[in-house]
């Protein structure tokens, strides 16, 4: 462990139980990258689920041991946990788990993942807004609406979990992982989610999504390790919180929901990518709701950088 009390990672590994897109022919493996693939000990297998939602399993090994947490629960409640089975993914070794935000793309999963993992009392950390309800996005002038299942603390207590509910940053993994927290919204042109909301007593609020956080580790000699899965705060504000907190300025991956389902000429793809490019991670690894053209974007500005994920992806990083 250095100053900033993380500790510093010989290894990441980052399996994505659930993504938007999948290609089971895909045949880029490499040291870095292995995707799930058609076939298994010979035999072809059944293909891994894509849904718009994310979860994913990440390993952390330091000086030999290895630790393992879940960021996310997916979209429906089979996804992610039957691609867990599908990939052979050893749910039990699983030690503490967090939620980014109470969508219903990324908590969807979370009893019958949290099942899996068979730990009564095992930690979730979550932002204390993640249990605002009920939550909507209104639609056609605000003439419709659709609104997302609650996330409640009985659903909490049915699971078995304990739930640490905080706005500031919390360590997990001993140190390997940092819960980002609450995200100060700075960047003029992250605007976060229109026509989002709430209701608390009966009144309408607007609904600034503040329970949106992100994952942080430090890659020995390399830098953070930014893990996003909607940045409704916006992923160059996740950015500079992860190294304002972590007093860390050199980026190695940021990787997630950009949440820029937008035409690449609309100036919050523009003035993203832009500064994406000025933070110059080694990695960018763009996923879930970052929108097909936007990732196009990205690859095109940044074509050394870019990484293609799927569900059924393992990402490793090592220092």
């Amino acid at each position: 462990m250095d100053q900033t009390g993380m500790n510093k990672l010989d290894r990441v590994e980052i399996l994505t139980l659930q993504d938007n897109y999948i290609d089971m022919t895909a045949t880029d493996n490499s040291e870095m990258i292995r995707r799930a693939g058609a076939r298994k000990a010979g035999e072809t297998r059944k293909s891994v689920l894509a849904e718009h939602g994310f979860s994913a399993v990440i390993r952390t090994t330091a000086g030999g041991r290895t630790r393992t947490m879940l960021f996310d629960f997916g979209f429906s409640e089979i996804g992610a946990a039957f691609n867990a089975r599908t990939l052979g993914v050893p749910m039990g070794e699983i030690e503490a788990i967090a939620l980014s935000h109470s969508h219903s793309d990324h908590m969807g999963g979370f009893r019958d993942l949290v099942g899996m993992i068979g730990k009564p009392g095992i930690e979730l950390v979550v932002h204390p807004a993640a249990f605002k309800a009920p939550r909507y996005v209104k639609f056609d002038g605000g003439k419709s609406k659709s609104q997302h299942p609650p996330f409640t603390r009985e659903m909490t207590e049915a699971a078995g979990v304990k739930v640490v509910a905080t706005k500031e940053p919390w360590p997990m993994l001993g140190g390997d992982v940092l819960f980002l927290g609450e995200i100060p919204r700075r960047t003029p042109f992250e605007t976060g989610l229109p026509d989002a909301y709430y209701e608390e007593g009966g009144v309408e609020k607007k609904d600034i999504i503040d329970d949106d956080t992100s994952l942080v580790m430090n890659l020995n000699g390399k830098g953070l390790i930014i893990l996003s899965d909607c940045a409704h705060s916006g992923i160059i504000n996740t950015v500079a919180r992860a190294c304002e907190i972590t007093g860390i300025s050199a980026v190695h991956v940021v990787m997630g929901g950009f949440h820029l389902n937008r035409p690449p000429s609309d100036p919050l793809v523009v003035q993203t990518v832009e500064a994406l490019r000025k933070i110059a991670p080694r990695y960018i690894v763009p996923t879930h709701c970052t929108g097909r053209k936007s990732i196009q974007q990205i690859e095109a500005v940044m074509p050394e950088s870019f990484l293609l994920n799927m569900a059924g992806t393992r990402l490793t990083f090592a220092a």
